[in-house]
């Protein structure tokens, strides 16, 4: 059904809201980078195992917009999903359909498949992610449901933990229905009390009762003027609390007489802050004296880091009081600093150990593998190893909690227990051990407007931090106890899903050489790997070593090598390759192997949707050839919205708000095109396509990406394309001739009008820019591209007070006034473009230079409807609380006392 319509509308509003949803969702069991949402995963596979039966298609695309909502699947087996269900067993003959992610990353169409009642298998060459499915497919189906264990080992009573033991008690009687998640919710329990025992020292509470739950450290350089030597805190800013009812910062006092930078904590009592906190001493490794006002540059900076001169020191200390609301703050005492000089001692003796138990070091020591540009800071700053990106007391607190996973594992085997269910408990215990390394890293930044603690992974690279905040992880709400609850409330929602269903299976593989035989997939649903977008090996790393030490021994095969294998991963790494122009041979090379692999293994009938989300049409260009030289054709495409806007919109590069999920299937003819012919089935399709994608709010870049799947499916019907002189159409052809169609399409429903022949391009160029890119800079090519598809040359664009600045491989649209600064502009006189003479005007009317502006605009566009067409236009398409939008603005608003009748320029457009 999915080649014939799709609900894009409300599958799209759906899955943008799960990006909201905490509790149960798959994403708080563990992070995955570029998840795909559940929504989108669950309504794509139930559309395209339905088949379009035309008597029954509103009924069927009412169940597919019906099952995408969060709160359908958030409490078990809604009476919708037990109905699609139904309706895939029934296309099916009876049978479940067999379902392969050949890409299987962080579980999320794996987890749809299988709730929709499919046998699902996932797989993944990387060895967390498979880990991850068995967490999400396996152990829940297997261990989840009543009596699927006799035996469920609960931790020992004794009198320290007697009331834990009685909260115990209660979990088990009120969740005897999920063994799994009863045994995994008591030992994580166990694991605290006993991680107390021995961490609360180094945490030690305030004579008022109130518990440390954050310390914020700043790393230190000395200051490299001979005359100062001050030892000088880095930190970006120092704000505390940035509410809007309480700001309190840090304000850093430089101390002449004991050459020392003091620090003192402003506005916990309410008084104003007079002084900024945005202001720190660095900002992009450029470092700042408070003391003497000397600068460090960049360069240095990192130097003196790799040469060991930095340090660090403790700025303040977070706490919370039991009995009462919200945080406060103060300066740390030397009792702070003599409780982490314990916790080195302690790490020391502890390691001592440990080593000796485990047979590995247990403070990771493997290197960071470089040059890889998502991992290659902390090394930059003489980090070199993964144990490195945490301080002496976190290593502590880490290395006990996977000691007490291990032991609890012990416990349970020791237990006789089933060894594949105490392997289960054990896996989800340790995966909160990965979790709690992301929450309490020397990565880790202070929130101030929400006076929380932010994760290392808050973007799909490692950053580098000058102040990082720690948490105290057997007490903090965000610590071990809330990971814990993520992870039942994960298995409770894993458990819900119907244990009629068959079995998941999670595999470790590549996808270029699958592990099954030809013809046996009734279905292929997968997310694969975007060139260079994602490096998932070195950032997965982070998490390998901690798991690797928790559980490593229970999975021999996956925890093999010293890091996640590297060697087959299906990314464009100029590091692996020899430069990045080999690094995308190999990755083009690989992906077409990847499909071709999936072709081998679907079934003749078979039907395969690939998800694509990547911004440039280059990378378009080497994913399609790679469907067409694997013999899969594009059946229908739907550009489903994923991404929040208020994450895009604050982004300085483009980015993309929709994934293109591309239907395909096996090509089985080997006919010839006529381009001419081909051409006239293409219009019409995208035609049709695009007039749907526009009434379901699909806008800017995404649109533009939306209309090469339609080409596409008319394209790739055709072993071959050719021109009238018999000479192949190749697809960046197709993709230069879509653009244009595209351009044409949008300008028109942009301007609201037909009548474009006569509006210049530079005009047209600017005005599809900046509804497809907004402000951001673009890649040169792609913008290439644009300006070729409606007839400019950039090159005549740029220059001072240009249309266009170049800024290296990149182009970005300057606005109105930073083109006036420039003389060329400011002083211009005769204006060939409308977008121009608006610029020109805009400026005019923000210098509030009324005559000169009814003066510039009587002499060039002003009396023409269609200049003030254009400036509504590009106002429109414009975000609220833009600079631009607000100058245009208010230009309309102006726009009767300006006009000057009689001087209409005709012939500006024609009809």
């Amino acid at each position: 059904m999915i080649e014939v319509d799709f609900p894009l509308r409300r599958v799209s509003e759906a899955s943008v809201h799960e990006k909201t949803i905490r509790h149960g969702h798959i994403s708080t069991l563990h992070i995955w980078w570029a998840r795909r949402p559940l929504a989108a995963s669950r309504a794509t596979a139930l559309a395209a195992l339905l088949p379009d039966e035309s008597g029954q298609r509103e009924e069927l695309l009412a169940l597919v917009r019906d099952i995408a909502p969060w709160e359908v699947v958030s409490n078990g087996n809604a009476p919708q999903i037990e109905k699609a269900r139904e309706r895939i067993r029934e296309a099916f003959g009876g049978r479940a359909p067999r379902v392969l992610d050949p890409f299987a990353g962080g579980g999320a169409i794996p987890l749809e498949a299988l709730r929709l009642g499919c046998e699902t298998y996932a797989l993944d060459y990387n060895p967390v992610a498979v880990l991850l499915n068995k967490a999400v497919l396996e152990y829940p189906h297997k261990f989840g449901q009543p009596d699927s264990v006799s035996n469920v080992p609960l931790p020992p009573r004794s009198e320290e933990h007697s009331q834990s033991n009685l909260e115990l008690l209660e979990v088990s009687a009120e969740r005897a229905e999920s063994p799994l998640l009863q045994a995994v919710s008591a030992w994580g329990k166990w694991i605290v009390e006993e991680a107390r025992k021995e961490l609360e020292q180094f945490y030690p509470k305030d004579p008022d009762g109130s518990i440390p739950v954050g310390y914020l450290w700043a790393r230190t350089l000395p200051c490299q003027n001979p005359a100062c030597g001050a030892e000088i805190p880095l930190m970006r800013q120092t704000w505390l609390a940035k509410k809007d009812n309480k700001k309190i910062a840090l304000r850093l006092i430089p101390n002449r007489e004991t050459r020392r930078i003091d620090a003192q904590i402003v506005g916990a009592d309410g008084q104003p802050l007079d002084f900024d906190p945005e202001e720190g001493t660095v900002s992009r490794a450029h470092v700042r004296c408070p003391l003497c006002g000397g600068t460090i540059d960049d360069k240095t900076t990192r130097r003196l880091f790799r040469e060991g001169k930095s340090g660090q020191r403790l700025m303040a200390v977070v706490l919370h009081h039991p009995k009462r609301t919200g945080k406060t703050y103060r300066l740390p005492t030397e009792r702070d600093l003599e409780a982490y000089r314990a916790a080195e001692t302690a790490l020391e003796h502890k390691r001592a150990r440990l080593r000796e138990e485990w047979g590995i070091e247990p403070v990771p020591d493997e290197e960071i593998i470089t040059p890889c540009h998502e991992v290659d800071r902390p090394p930059m700053y003489g980090m070199p190893t993964w144990g490195d990106l945490f301080n002496v007391r976190q290593k502590l607190a880490l290395i006990t909690f996977a000691d007490k996973v291990r032991q609890a594992h012990a416990r349970m085997t020791a237990a006789r227990t089933d060894p594949e269910f105490a392997k289960a408990v054990a896996t989800y215990l340790a995966l909160a051990v990965g979790r709690l390394s992301d929450r309490n890293s020397a990565l880790c930044r202070v929130i101030p407007q929400t006076q929380a603690i932010g994760f290392t992974f808050t973007r799909q690279a490692l950053p580098m931090l000058w102040d990082y905040i720690e948490m105290n992880p057997v007490q903090h709400a965000s610590g071990w106890q809330s990971l814990i609850g993520d992870s039942t409330g994960n298995l409770a929602h894993f458990s819900s899903i119907s244990h009629t269903n068959p079995l998941g299976s999670a595999h470790h593989a590549s996808a270029t050489a699958l592990p099954w035989p030809d013809d046996h997939f009734d279905a292929v649903l997968t997310d694969p790997p975007y060139y260079d977008n994602v490096n998932y090996s070195a950032l997965s790393d982070f998490f390998y070593v901690w798991l690797k030490r928790t559980i490593g021994d229970l999975y021999p095969d996956l925890f093999a090598t010293p890091l996640t294998p590297k060697s087959e991963e299906m990314v464009a790494d100029a590091s692996k390759a020899g430069g990045m122009e080999n690094a995308m041979r190999r990755f083009e090379q690989m992906l077409t192997q990847a499909f071709s692999e999936i072709r081998r293994v679907l079934k003749p009938d078979g039907v395969a949707v690939i998800v694509f989300a990547h911004k440039t049409t280059a990378a378009w260009e080497t994913v399609i050839n790679a469907l067409l030289d694997a013999g899969l054709y594009m059946t229908a495409s739907w550009p489903i919205h994923t991404e929040m806007q208020a994450r895009l919109n604050a982004q300085e590069t483009a980015s993309l708000a929709s994934s293109i999920y591309m239907v395909c299937r096996k090509r089985t003819t080997d006919q010839t095109g006529e381009f001419g012919k081909v051409r006239r089935e293409i219009e019409e399709r995208i035609g049709r396509r695009l007039a749907q994608f526009w009434d379901a709010g699909i806008r800017g870049a995404d649109f533009f990406m939306s209309a090469i799947g339609p080409a596409v499916e008319v394209f790739g019907k055709y072993q071959r394309v050719e021109k009238l002189s018999g000479e192949p159409v190749t697809v960046a052809e197709l993709l230069e001739y879509v653009r244009k169609v595209v351009s044409e399409f949008a300008l028109k429903r942009i301007l609201q009008s037909a009548q474009l022949g006569g509006l210049d391009a530079p005009t047209r160029f600017y005005l599809l820019y900046r509804w497809t890119y907004n402000h951001a800079r673009v890649p040169f090519d792609e913008v290439r591209k644009l300006a070729q598809g409606i007839g400019v040359e950039l090159a005549t664009l740029w220059g001072e007070g240009g249309l266009v600045e170049k800024q290296k491989e990149y182009i970005r649209l300057p606005l109105p006034l930073e083109r006036a600064r420039s003389r060329n502009f400011a002083g211009k006189t005769g204006f060939d473009t409308l977008i121009d003479a608006m610029h020109y005007a805009v400026w005019l009317w923000e210098q509030n230079e009324p005559k000169r502006l009814k003066e510039h605009l009587g002499l060039t566009y002003g009396d023409n409807e269609v200049f003030w067409q254009v400036a509504q236009a590009i106002a429109e398409v414009l975000p609220d609380g833009d600079k631009e939008k607000q100058l245009l603005q208010g230009l309309l608003y102006g726009r009767k006392s300006y006009q000057k009748q009689g001087t209409y320029q005709a012939g500006l457009f024609t009809s």
